[in-house]
C-alpha cells in the first residue's frame, strides 16, 4: 500500500501504537490527523514527525459522543476526504469479573466499543458518498479469545469485532474496506493505564507485555500487512498466537485447559 499524501486519522495517538503509527506513516508521506485526550503528548508527537506542517491535531475524548458529529467535520474539511480511519484509542482492565464494579464494565466498553463505533458512524456516510476508505480497528487477540482479569475489556473488544464484521459486509458495495487488526503482547503502557475493579490505575507493567514485541516491530508488520486483502488481522507470537489458534480449532479443549493455566498463575 502506498501511503504518500493518503489522509490517515489515529485515534489512541498520543502513546503507544498511535503514537508509533503516527511517526511511521509520517516517514512514508502520509498526511495525518491526530486525535487522543492528551494535548501535551500530542503536540509533541507533531514535533517528532519530519513533516509536522502535514498534519493536524485533534484533540477529543473517545466517551464523548456528544462530540464526534464536529469532530468528524474538522477532521474532514481539514484536507477535504479521509482514506484511513485508524480506531486505535481505548482503555484496557484488570480484575476478576466478580470483583469488577459494572460502572468499570460501562466505562470499558463506552470507550472501546462505543467510541470507535460511534466515531466510524458518523464519517461512514462521507466515505460512503466518496466511495472509497478503509476502516481500521486495533481490537487485540482479547477480542478473539478470553482470559483472566480482563472480562470487561475482552468483552468490549469481542463486540467491536462482531459490529466491524458486519459492517464489513454491509459497505463494501460501496468501495470501503473493514479491517480487524489483532495484536498479542506489545510492549505499550496498556496495563499500567488499565483500570482495576474500582476503577482506580492498575499502574502496573505485565511481564508478557514488558517482553512483548516491540511496537516500532509491530507497526511495521502492519503497515505491510495493510497492504494485502486480509480482512483480520493477527499479529501475534507464543501464547497469544497459540491461544487464537486453539481457541478456532479447539474450542473446547481451550475452554478445559484455561482456567488450569490461571490457578497456576495464582
Amino acid at each position: 500500500m502506498n501511503y504518500n499524501n493518503k489522509v490517515i486519522w489515529i485515534t489512541g495517538a498520543s502513546s503507544g501504537i498511535g503514537r508509533e503509527l503516527a511517526l511511521q506513516l509520517d516517514l512514508k508521506g502520509a498526511i495525518l490527523i491526530l486525535s487522543g485526550r492528551n494535548l501535551t503528548a500530542l503536540n509533541e508527537l507533531i514535533e517528532s514527525c519530519g513533516n509536522p506542517q502535514n498534519h493536524l491535531i485533534l484533540p477529543f475524548d473517545l466517551a464523548d459522543a456528544e462530540c464526534f458529529s464536529s469532530v468528524v467535520e474538522k477532521a474532514w474539511n481539514f484536507k477535504g476526504s479521509i482514506d484511513l480511519l485508524v480506531n486505535n484509542g481505548g482503555i484496557s482492565q484488570r480484575s476478576l469479573a466478580i470483583d469488577t464494579s459494572v460502572a468499570v464494565d460501562r466505562k470499558v466498553m463506552e470507550i472501546d466499543y462505543f467510541g470507535a463505533v460511534g466515531l466510524t458512524k458518523a464519517l461512514l456516510p462521507k466515505m460512503i458518498a466518496n466511495q472509497s476508505g478503509k476502516i481500521v480497528n486495533i481490537v487485540s487477540i482479547a477480542g478473539k479469545i478470553g482470559s483472566s482479569m480482563r472480562s470487561a475489556y475482552s468483552g468490549a473488544k469481542h463486540a467491536l469485532i462482531g459490529f466491524m464484521d458486519c459492517l464489513r459486509a454491509e459497505v463494501a458495495k460501496d468501495g470501503i474496506k473493514v479491517v480487524n487488526v489483532c495484536p498479542g503482547w506489545v510492549q505499550t503502557n496498556i496495563s499500567r493505564n488499565a483500570l482495576t475493579a474500582d476503577m482506580s490505575p492498575y499502574d502496573k507493567m505485565d511481564d508478557e507485555i514488558e517482553n512483548g514485541m516491540s511496537v516500532a516491530e509491530f507497526v511495521e508488520i502492519l503497515l505491510k500487512k495493510l497492504g494485502t486483502n486480509k480482512q483480520e488481522i493477527i499479529i501475534a507470537r507464543g501464547r497469544p498466537k497459540l491461544g487464537y489458534h486453539m481457541r478456532r480449532l479447539f474450542p473446547n479443549f481451550y475452554h478445559w485447559l484455561l482456567p488450569r493455566i490461571y490457578q497456576r498463575q495464582q
